[in-house]
């Protein structure tokens, strides 16, 4: 009778380490503290009654501060609706001037077409400071210090550079012989820009118009020097508050602003395609 050896076998390692996925899971964790660490810190101070130092985390919970901010002696409410208001004429102002100059700029052969572009971003290649001390400077003698034509003009100034660059873009993007067709069947200008060019540049227009919204809500230095103090908006509040030491305020203040930006990157995200996207400053 045979004897068959049986050689045992070595036992299967039961969790596998893959050392190369070792690196970049401490990137990425090192990524989500940075952007989800300063969030996570804002919404805590947003319901924080009591918090100091040295402990982690608050020390009690609760609302009283939201009911604080929006009370009617507070002055969120009327920030908030001037914030609103300006930035919406912002929009206003800004497409009125962006649409007509991006479709030239998108379909006229002009001359120095290229330096056209770049003068719009004039307002951004110098420091913000300086800019908008001159402007207020300038603004007082026309009294329009401490007014919300005087604060929509700012803001048009610092947005127009993204309402033009995108409208032409966008007017870029759509093909020239859609229009060319509608003419040829009896269409004017006016009627073939409003049937054809208008409704196709529309989605890259309304992320023009959203990306003007964000920054005049966001906007600061400009509402400081010629806004301030009749004219407050939710960044001053925002500086007033975090300034005073009142960090749940600030932190409320902020988490305004926060939720229509987000909300509206999602809507550019959908609107603004990649053709539209190539075309930028060509």
């Amino acid at each position: 009778m045979s004897t068959i050896d049986h050689v045992p076998s070595q036992p299967r390692a039961l969790f596998a380490i893959d050392w190369f996925w070792v690196p970049r899971a401490v990137i990425l964790g090192l990524l989500a503290f940075i952007i989800f660490g300063p969030l996570t810190n804002l919404l805590l101070w947003t319901v924080a009654e009591r918090w100091y130092f040295p402990h982690v985390l608050p020390l009690e919970y609760g609302l009283s501060y939201w009911g604080r901010v929006f009370s009617p002696r507070g002055t969120a409410m009327e920030s908030l609706s001037n914030s609103i208001m300006v930035a919406t004429l912002t929009v206003i102002v800004a497409m009125a001037l962006a649409v007509p100059a991006g479709y030239a700029l998108a379909r006229l052969k002009l001359p120095f077409r290229a330096l056209i572009l770049l003068t719009f971003l004039i307002p951004q290649a110098f420091p913000n400071l300086p800019v908008y001390v001159n402007i207020a400077r300038i603004f007082y003698q026309f009294g329009l210090n401490g007014t919300v034509a005087g604060v929509v003009l700012v803001h048009v100034t610092h947005g127009l550079v993204y309402a033009v660059w995108i409208a032409t873009a966008a007017f870029s993007a759509v093909d020239t012989e859609l229009e060319e067709a509608a003419r040829s069947i009896g269409a004017g200008p006016i009627r073939a820009f409003r049937d054809v060019s208008l409704p196709l540049a529309a989605p890259g227009l309304l992320a023009s118009a959203i990306f003007v919204f964000l920054e005049s809500l966001d906007e600061f230095t400009g509402s400081y020097f010629v806004g301030a103090p009749d004219v407050n908006t939710l960044p001053l509040l925002l500086y007033t508050a975090s300034s005073g030491g009142n960090y749940q305020i600030a932190s409320i203040t902020a988490l305004l602003l926060l939720i229509p930006s987000v909300g509206f990157m999602f809507i550019v995200e959908r609107f603004l395609k990649s053709d539209v996207l190539s075309k930028v400053g060509h």
